[in-house]
């Protein structure tokens, strides 16, 4: 079974979390957007629900297939969250941001009574760090946020190449809220709560990929079926 089979497999399974009048963050990546094609259908057969996008490329599919949307601003509080994952291990400890959305889909997220995460298996790891996690920073002080992420990353026991996104030659990515995105390729996160603290507390860093205590379930898919992953 194909990855792109085992994503359309784990969104299919998660629409059994929907139920009628729910407030729904929907989530960003590749995915996240066969569950946003999936929630169309249903919204299209009749389903009530009212939606939050966790970025502008979201907004746009959900609202071309009719989806009503809202904001948090509108719509402070919302039932369930459905997103896509980039890493996740089996304490449901996430990396998030590949797709440059993470600021949003952690505001989401947090704004969710429950958080399901879907994934196709090759996602699933013992050991967070396999895939680089994505920091969102601020455009200014550029230079030394990047010397200082790599000092903290250090600190924490962290050592790898940390590279500023791109968006094209010579083009910084820049995300849905004007910030950038450094990719730090760490290898191995050993202590994922103690580099998250050190982060979080760095002036210039917007936000970090590690999605932590925040996913309540897990939708894995692999070619052996669906595993069901729940938090503790």
């Amino acid at each position: 079974m194909s990855a792109d089979v085992q994503k359309l497999a784990a969104a299919e399974r998660a629409l059994d979390f929907l139920e009628p009048g729910m407030r729904l963050g929907l989530g960003t990546g590749s995915t996240a957007e066969k569950f946003v094609d999936l929630v169309g259908a249903r919204v299209a057969d009749g389903l009530d629900l009212v939606c939050v996008p966790t970025s502008e490329t979201t907004r746009s599919q959900a609202k071309a297939l009719g989806v009503r949307l809202t904001n948090l601003d509108d719509t402070p509080e919302l039932d369930l969250t459905v997103d896509g994952t980039d890493e996740l291990d089996g304490q449901l400890r996430l990396i998030k941001g590949g797709g440059g959305a993470l600021l949003r889909e952690k505001i989401v997220a947090a704004a969710s009574k429950k958080m399901v995460v879907i994934a196709d298996a090759s996602k699933l790891v013992e050991t967070l760090g396999q895939f680089a996690l994505p920091v969102e920073v601020m455009p200014f002080g550029l230079r030394a946020t990047l010397g200082h992420v790599e000092a903290t990353a250090r600190a924490a026991g962290c050592e790898g190449k940390i590279t500023l996104r791109q968006a094209g030659p010579g083009n910084h990515f820049v995300t849905d809220s004007g910030n950038h995105i450094v990719d730090c390729a760490f290898g191995k996160i050993a202590d994922p709560a103690g580099l998250a603290a050190a982060l979080s507390a760095m002036p210039g860093v917007v936000e970090h990929g590690l999605f932590l205590g925040m996913a309540t379930t897990a939708i894995v898919a692999g070619d052996d079926g669906i595993d069901i992953i729940t938090a503790a």
